[in-house]
């Protein structure tokens, strides 16, 4: 029997005891995927850092200083690190297309205040707070609000007053900027206007034309990222992103990962854009009438899903906290019927828990739909691709630190032990330990069936080479409880 050894020739012949370390069966357990993360959004030309060039950030406070406060990355950048302060985070700035417009809205004021009071703006769902004085007039009232907004910190608008009408205009030129909401008095119970004063407001709108994403894609090169964050819903953005994350889940890239965004306006409007996607690495988030802007909501749900998904990316994510997020006025939340239609229309669904606070309902991709137009759930629950990402993370890990230079024979024959040769039933033999490795971890089940289902041979074409075909069936996640009480009188 002869033991096969890596750094020990067999030529030796000056006397000793020669001791060589094999790392290959050191590590146990599952693989320790770290979640690397990219926030993309425009930046404002007072930030600091250049555009299309990859950059890791810790804080909030250092996205504000690089892309500008007030910019888009720095508002998504607040509710990302509110929600998840572990994960590895990187952003990539994009200046304003140079063709764009920037949206506007603009807040009336009329009347003269027969009292003292305040008024309570939010922005964005933003509170800024308004003094208003005894016998203040309209214009008075407007030139108070305009610089209250423009004092106010990190807030995506600048304001400015001509008489008696405030106009907004978003900081980020685009279309991203008419989905910015513009409400008074969020808490009605403790907030009213001040006596003899009334407001319009006419929401966001007449912005145009996001950045193309071309120079920001290729700068991220090789270079894994988990989690996406983008504040785009356009079709050109959106097929952007799909198509670059088609290329990076292919076997030959293997650097998967998934972008997450959310959508404002009427529910028919957003189950139009979720019908318009049809991709199992994109999750978007329904988010009508949200006092936050959407690209915050996709945010804190990205965040959520890159600090859970990093401890078990088979468990679903219902019920975990969007912190920082205000929720809907009870009277625009949506129906349970309305949030299922969501589901059945590639959006996934968000709700309000009886304290107030909006938590995740379900995370669901895009992909509704094989290439013949058959219905197709296979990668409904984002925890399907987010498993298979990470069960191919752990077999490449695990076979490859095994396995790093060893030899391939066919079966049946009788190598020396500890000889660094590996043959097609040994290679089945590792995906079946491999596969209990994952059952325990209760990412996969029914290990019989993955027996005798995996099939490995080697290459007729090519000696070097062995091939295998693995079939686990993943854990599915516990969505639904159906109760039925036949009850007796």
């Amino acid at each position: 029997m002869t033991i096969g050894f890596n750094n020990i020739p067999k030529n030796l012949r000056t006397p000793g005891s020669y001791t060589e370390f094999d790392n290959s069966n050191a590590v146990r357990g599952l693989a320790q995927m770290p979640y690397r993360t990219l926030l993309i959004g425009q930046k404002l030309a007072a930030g600091t850092v250049a555009a299309n060039v990859p950059t890791p950030v810790t804080n909030a406070a250092q996205v504000a200083a690089l892309a500008g406060a007030g910019s888009q990355l720095d508002a998504m950048a607040k509710k990302w690190f509110a929600n998840n302060d572990t994960a590895e985070t990187w952003l990539i700035a994009l200046n304003d297309d140079g063709a764009a417009v920037a949206a506007t809205a603009t807040i009336t004021i009329t009347g003269t205040a027969t009292a003292a009071g305040t008024l309570s703006l939010y922005i964005g769902g933003q509170l800024v707070r308004v003094a208003v004085a005894l016998n203040d007039t309209a214009s008075a009232i407007a030139t108070k609000a305009a610089a209250a907004i423009n004092a106010a910190t990190g807030l995506t608008v600048t304001a400015g007053a001509v008489g008696a009408v405030v106009t907004l205009t978003a900081r980020n030129k685009g279309l991203v900027g008419n989905d910015c909401d513009v409400r008074v008095n969020y808490r009605a119970t403790e907030e009213a206007l001040p006596a003899g004063v009334t407001v319009v407001i006419v929401p966001f709108a007449n912005g145009t034309a996001n950045p193309v994403l071309t120079s920001a894609l290729a700068a991220l090169g090789d270079i894994q990222y988990h989690v996406i964050l983008m504040p785009y819903t356009d079709a050109a953005s959106l097929a952007a992103l799909e198509t670059e994350l088609a290329d990076r889940w292919g076997p030959l890239r293997q650097i998967e990962g998934m972008v997450f965004v959310a959508a404002a306006g009427t529910h028919a409007a957003i189950n139009t854009i979720g019908n318009s996607r049809n991709s199992p690495f994109l999750c978007l988030a329904g988010a009508p009438k949200f006092p936050n802007q959407p690209m915050e909501v996709a945010a804190a749900v990205a965040a959520n899903v890159a600090f859970y998904a990093a401890i078990d990316p088979a468990r679903p994510f219902t019920t975990l906290v969007l912190k920082d997020i205000l929720a809907p006025a009870e009277k625009d939340r949506l129906t349970r019927a309305e949030r299922n239609l969501h589901l059945f229309d590639g959006v996934s669904t968000l709700m309000v828990d009886a304290g107030g606070n909006v938590v995740i309902e379900r995370l669901i991709t895009t992909y509704q739909v094989n290439a013949f137009g058959g219905e197709d759930p296979s990668y409904l629950n984002i925890n399907i691709p987010l498993t298979l990402g990470f069960l191919r993370y752990d077999w490449r890990s695990y076979i490859t630190r095994k396995y790093p230079r060893h030899k391939v024979g066919d079966d049946g024959n009788k190598f020396g032990a500890g000889q660094p040769i590996l043959t097609p039933l040994g290679l089945k033999a590792e995906a079946v330990a491999r596969f209990q490795v994952w059952q325990d971890a209760a990412l996969v089940e029914n290990l019989e069936q993955f027996r005798d289902d995996t099939f490995a041979e080697r290459n007729s074409a090519d000696p070097d080479r062995l091939d295998i075909l693995m079939v686990p069936d993943l854990v599915n996640q516990l969505m639904v409880i159906a109760n039925k009480v036949m009850f007796i009188r």
